[in-house]
């Protein structure tokens, strides 16, 4: 025996989901060029070395986060 759905229910966005569609949008957009930026390059090249190559340099993880942050965070 077959089934035939007879009701077809198209769902739209409400208000709320439309609304936030723009600051979702900026969030996006922010969060693009904080993750393309040149940090986040030397966080990547970071989180690539190990603990033994940087320790064959006398640099603690530590030490590196806070020289590639510099004085906008704080450990």
């Amino acid at each position: 025996m077959a089934y035939a759905q007879t009701t077809n229910t198209i769902t739209t966005p409400g208000i709320r989901a439309t609304l936030a569609r723009p600051f979702l949008a900026i969030w996006n957009v922010l969060l693009m060029i904080a993750e393309h930026g040149p940090r986040m390059d030397e966080v990547r090249k970071l989180n690539a070395t190990s603990d033994e190559e940087l320790a064959a340099r006398g640099l603690t993880r530590a030490s590196e986060v806070q020289r590639i942050f510099g004085h906008r965070m704080y450990l």
